[in-house]
């Protein structure tokens, strides 16, 4: 489960701001997030429907969001966004990992950064029945790649930290590019391919020469949901070459709830059992 807290906007331009949360505490983008809040405002009226493309503006902790949702006769097919600007600090980075020997990793910022694995290195493949041991290589691989690596935006100070790990399999699809496992937070495995983990991935595919602006791709997830993810532009990060990439998917309305905090309620600050 992750949380949107909906604020106040930091400029006229956006609709609205917004601030993430998930079990460990608050983070500063996510990718699925703006997919379904994009979706939601539209097709709850919040921000009335414009034909076919609907733009909608937020104000994340990591920059401007400008997402785009997309509809047909009047029903919302999905969403996408322009990230902001994603680079690669690191590529083949080796550390030594105590419980897993020597591994590389190419470490990426596309909203947060991640330490991005694949999964030929540890023997693991990126299936749900692979869970408990993709969340414990991943955070033994935050852990030592946190102590060992600083992390370095040139615009942003308060993004240095690493955000998670995210190992990189093959997809089950023929069609599709790759499949992503994303681990972060205190071991919470994101069950979509992660859209700042999309927007890194872009990043680093492109400083290999592996895809070109404009190339459409498709990413799935753990639990064969897709993210498609484009670039649209290169940009100067700093000293880093980057992109700006491009990130679709959708999001599903599954109800409306209310929480109560009652202050007897010794477990009213949440619980988590692993």
């Amino acid at each position: 489960m992750y949380g949107a807290i909906i604020v106040e906007p930091n400029s006229p331009e956006a609709d609205f701001g917004v601030i993430f949360m998930h079990n460990e505490g608050y983070s500063t983008g996510c990718g699925h997030a703006v997919i379904a809040l994009a979706k939601v405002f539209v097709e709850t009226g919040l921000i009335p429907m414009n034909g076919p493309i609907t733009p909608v503006v937020m104000d994340v902790p990591s920059g401007r969001i400008h997402a785009e949702v997309l509809s047909e006769k009047g029903k919302v097919t999905g969403a996408r966004f322009r990230n902001i600007p994603s680079f690669v600090q690191h590529l083949d980075n080796k550390v030594d990992v105590p419980e897993l020997g020597p591994v590389k990793v190419d470490i990426a910022f596309g909203g947060a950064f991640y330490a991005y694995v694949d999964t030929e290195q540890i023997k693991v493949d990126c299936s749900p029945e692979n869970v408990s041991n993709l969340i414990e290589a991943g955070m033994a691989i935050k852990k030592v790649v946190s102590q060992s690596v600083e992390m370095d935006h040139p615009a942003e100070p308060e993004m240095n930290y690493l955000y998670g790990t995210i190992f990189v399999g093959k997809s089950d699809s023929s069609d599709h590019h790759s499949r992503h496992v994303c681990i972060f937070a205190d071991g919470q495995v994101d069950r979509c391919p992660t859209g700042t983990g999309v927007s890194g991935r872009l990043a680093i595919l492109h400083a290999k020469d592996e895809i070109k602006k404009g190339q459409m791709i498709t990413i799935d997830s753990i639990l064969g949901t897709t993210f498609t993810g484009q670039i649209i532009n290169e940009v100067k990060v700093g000293k880093y070459d980057g992109v700006i990439p491009e990130v679709g998917g959708n999001a599903y309305i599954t109800g409306r709830q209310t929480f109560f905090v009652d202050p007897d309620d010794p477990l009213k600050d949440g619980f988590i059992l692993r």
